[in-house]
């Protein structure tokens, strides 16, 4: 059992044993109640928020019940000394064995170690990317394609059971103009001069396309009249960006589970229109209009009456239109009878990532899902701000292939997969984002990736070295290791890192912050670095002694444990683990 899944049962039974002598009263809700690491290490290894939570509804002085709980877990022999702080905080010191045992639990789990069941098989469908399909993935896209895919990973991590969309937007105006541009790309291969005017896609992206199209359809397109080509070009050149997207993002390692078309809503029968039809039959769509909406003027407002949702039923701040004046769907319309598709596929947790731009849209999502599945439900936006680029702290301007913009594919070539994703979440999707190509390729501890994948590339480095000394020695010897070896300050708040991992995953997964992944591994890789250093300083605390084969096992062992852990943290963040680096 994990440190702190143990020590959380010792606090919970003390609690109990409160509540049966009557010290606390009965119904006490204990789910949050936690133990975390003090703010200043010197106050003790772990800190319990206990008596602060239950005060309240327990009416009664956080003292009272930090003084009655203290008593408890000093009876604990795994407890060293009880400390209450201020007013409740209750500080606890273990013994050593306690965090040298958990070196053996991280052997033994191996890649299990972290995984939990904290998601209980919760169905979640994360949607992300779900960029319109009118030419390759650029960089805004970036950091939204690896926050969704992180977040998936985590989830699946801590036992949710995830599936992953995409929503390709190929509906619309857009999809036509797309159509138009490629048209007069196969004109060029089959051996025209063109002009693209403005209001088309001008990228050389569409290039391939229009060749492809040419190949189809031949000379006979040359001839054909508008109606006939542009609803055959529209499938077909949709097609082919959605073959350069799918490349695009294979570059970042990305994959998504399903494919959702937008056009599809309105084939085989209006999806649309049935939704909209349910949503009638409960009273939720009306007939009425909206007021001025406040701040600036806003030139799709129109004063008529309209086909209106109740969204402010649900949270929103005010109702949303279904249809245009000229009689089409509205945008919302469309994401009410697609996000009802999601209901209806049974998933109990729906996550969106949007981009910032999209900031006011996530209460009228959740407001959709809330009324579409009864509240039975949920729905989370995760926005993720811009990222602007920079090299040696300057702005940067790639060279730009498309003509029009910086492609992920440009980011992804210039600097690594790695680099990309790890960078893309070492800020909080909430807040922009400078990516700089120059810190991302150094080689130094300014560069987070680098800083976290050496430290798994210097610890196999050890086993490589070990050698030298007991060939006999390696992983495999580590498992059995006496691991009371391990007891110097630095090796101990190795471990207390190590210990975390489980408990971060769950919490990061719950609160769907995929960034905190980022900082942990970045915090373990530290501590391990500081280790290394102080070995250097002072001999007897190197990894290697070559007159103590007992200690140089134990030390293996942790360094085993700690590679285990940044493997299975970078894997979640899906960035490799070298096991050397140059």
């Amino acid at each position: 059992m994990n440190v702190f899944e143990a020590l959380e049962k010792v606090v919970a039974d003390a609690l109990q044993a409160l509540v049966a002598d009557g010290a606390l009263p009965a119904g006490l809700d204990f789910g949050n109640v936690g133990l975390e690491f003090p703010r200043d290490p010197t106050h003790g290894d772990l800190s319990t928020n206990a008596a602060m939570v239950l005060a309240k509804p327990a009416k009664m002085k956080p003292r009272d019940i930090a003084d009655k709980l203290a008593v408890r877990l000093k009876a604990d022999p795994r407890i060293t000394e009880v400390e209450i702080a201020g007013p409740g905080f209750i500080n606890l010191r273990l013994q050593p064995q306690v965090w040298q045992s958990q070196i053996s639990t991280i052997l033994t789990d191996g890649t299990k170690y972290g995984r939990s069941d904290v998601g209980k098989g919760r169905r979640v469908n994360v949607e992300y990317v779900s960029a319109n399909p009118t030419g390759p993935m650029h960089v805004g896209h970036t950091r939204g394609a690896v926050v969704g895919d992180v977040t998936a990973n985590l989830l699946a991590f801590a036992g949710f059971d995830v599936t992953r969309e995409y929503y390709i937007n190929d509906a619309g105006a857009q999809v036509d103009v797309l159509a138009k541009s490629a048209y007069l790309r196969a004109r060029e291969a089959l051996g025209e001069t063109i002009t693209i005017p403005e209001g088309l896609y001008p990228g050389d992206y569409l290039v391939p396309a229009g060749q492809t199209l040419a190949k189809m359809f031949g000379a006979k397109l040359l001839t054909m009249p508008e109606t006939e080509w542009l609803p055959l070009l529209r499938t077909a050149t949709i097609d082919a960006m959605m073959v350069l997207i799918r490349d695009d993002l294979a570059a970042l390692n990305i994959q998504h589970d399903v494919f959702s078309s937008e056009a599809a809503l309105t084939k085989g029968g209006d999806k649309i229109a049935e939704t909209i039809a349910w949503l009638e039959a409960r009273d939720l769509v009306y007939q009425g209009t909206l007021p001025p909406p406040k701040g600036e003027p806003n030139v799709d407002w129109e004063d008529r009456e309209q086909t209106l949702f109740r969204s402010s039923k649900f949270g929103d701040d005010m109702d949303r239109a279904l249809k245009k004046s000229n009689g089409q769907y509205t945008y919302f319309a469309a994401d009410l009878a697609y996000h009802r598709s999601k209901v209806e596929r049974k998933f109990d947790d729906l996550i969106n990532v949007l981009g910032a731009d999209h900031s006011g849209y996530a209460k009228r999502l959740e407001a959709a899902v809330t009324a579409l599945s009864e509240g039975k439900t949920s729905m989370h936006v995760l926005f993720c701000q811009m990222v602007n680029l920079f090299k040696d702290g300057q702005p940067f301007k790639m060279s730009k292939r498309t003509g029009t913009f910086i492609t992920l594919r440009d980011v992804v070539d210039e600097v690594g997969r790695d680099a990309v994703r790890f960078m893309m979440l070492y800020r909080k999707n909430e807040m922009p984002l400078d990516f700089d190509f120059a810190k991302v390729t150094e080689k130094s501890k300014e560069n987070p990736v680098f800083y976290v994948q050496y430290a798994h590339a210097r610890a196999g480095s050890v086993f490589r070295n070990v050698k030298d000394s007991f060939p006999d020695l390696g992983p495999d010897s580590a498992r059995s290791a006496d691991l009371a070896a391990l007891d110097h300050p630095a090796e101990i708040d190795l471990i207390k890192q190590l210990a975390l991992f489980p408990k971060l995953v769950a919490s990061a997964a719950k609160a769907h912050e995929p960034h905190r992944l980022a900082f942990y591994l970045h915090d373990v890789a530290s501590a391990f670095h500081q280790l290394w250093a102080r070995g250097n300083d002072l001999p007897h605390l190197r990894f290697i002694q070559s007159d103590n084969k007992a200690a140089t096992n134990a030390r293996l062992a942790l360094i085993a444990a700690t590679q285990q852990v940044i493997a299975s943290g970078l894997g979640v963040l899906g960035v490799s683990a070298p096991d050397e680096m140059r």
